[in-house]
């Protein structure tokens, strides 16, 4: 008999999927499920679309792909998939990977399974709620945690083919550029600019580690009543690629404002207890063992890349297969990331 409470079609019927199909599947699957299946759609996110997945003795997370028409190599949970499950094993904090299901019978896309962690996540870069000195040690811990990732051979964990080595600035502009022409349904001609200016200003020197992509406070689980990281999330970006673009990317919050997705540009850090970017990357680079650091282009490239996928949430949205109810404000962020783009590099 399926068993399953009445909130959890509910659902799943919104999602356009059938919860009894899960649910049979499930049990089948994973041993020992009781009790009737619990599901509820985790808000916030723009990009997979995430469930919790509760029965009585078992808490678990599943992320699948958006309905309808996707942009190439878009949305790819396979990968997200594949690297937790690869991290698993090592320092890296990742929640534990249950399986993947590459067909779309059950849920009408791939999915995949990972359990439940219990923890905090914060949607903005300000963490409001939380007393200054837990901050700053969070904000150790962020930069601690990439630098953990950083150091991790691909080739050890069976990741040496989890992307293209080297070259990886001028590939991943072009990618983002054709992202950019294949999802444009308005003008931005500030992202125009950009696509001009990063093939002839790309950084010197090669290097090949994991990245995340995506590396930001919304995306990181904190410990319940510690201030310390215990899961990075959202891991749909990832691939082999330059450390220091997962430290461009991270450095974005000291650009931006409150209202462009969280951002700490006009805060008063000192009083809330978050380091200036030179002082947090500094820590990043002592506990990365680097002598380096980002240059304007690492951040501007971040902010580019971050331009193109709030396009491509406004495409999805105009198309009505946004994966979160606020895509089409989201999805004005855009011209105000690629803005802030050509703003930091004089484009």
């Amino acid at each position: 008999m399926i068993r399953v409470d009445a909130a959890a079609r509910e659902v799943a019927g919104a999602a356009g999927f059938d919860a009894g199909r899960l649910d049979a599947f499930l049990r089948e699957a994973v041993a020992g499920l009781g009790g009737a299946m619990r599901l509820a759609r985790i808000g916030g996110g723009q990009s997979n679309p995430t469930f919790f997945v509760d029965y009585d003795d078992r808490a678990l997370v599943l992320r699948k792909q958006p309905p309808g028409e996707l942009l190439p190599s878009a949305h790819a949970v396979d990968r997200e998939y594949r690297v937790m499950r690869a991290l698993g094993p090592t320092d890296v904090p990742v929640p534990r990977t249950v399986l993947f299901h590459v067909g779309r019978d059950v849920v009408g896309t791939p999915f995949y399974l990972m359990e439940k962690l219990e923890g905090r996540v914060f949607a903005a870069h300000a963490l409001p709620g939380i007393a200054p000195a837990e901050r700053g040690a969070m904000y150790r811990s962020m930069a601690e945690t990439l630098a953990t990732l950083h150091r991790v051979d691909p080739a050890v964990v069976g990741l040496a083919d989890y992307g293209k080595p080297g070259n990886y600035f001028a590939r991943q502009a072009a990618r983002w550029s054709r992202q950019w022409q294949a999802s444009r349904t308005r003008d931005n001609p500030w992202l125009d600019r950009m696509i001009a200016w990063l093939p002839a200003h790309l950084p010197p020197g090669e290097e090949v580690a994991i990245c995340h992509g995506d590396y930001r406070i919304g995306n990181l689980m904190f410990d319940a009543r510690a201030p310390r990281v215990i899961a990075i999330l959202d891991w749909e970006l990832s691939t082999l690629g330059h450390p220091l673009a997962d430290l461009g990317f991270n450095a974005m919050a000291w650009h931006t404002r409150p209202d462009e997705y969280g951002g700490l540009r006009g805060l008063d850090l000192e009083a809330l207890g978050i380091p200036s970017l030179d002082d947090h990357v500094a820590h990043y680079l002592r506990s990365a063992g680097r002598a380096d650091g980002i240059a304007p282009f690492h951040v501007a490239f971040a902010l580019f890349r971050f331009a193109v996928i709030f396009e491509g949430i406004a495409a999805r949205a105009a198309a009505g297969n946004a994966a979160a109810d606020d895509a089409a404000e989201a999805g004005k962020l855009g011209p105000a990331f690629a803005r802030r783009a050509v703003e930091l590099v004089g484009a």
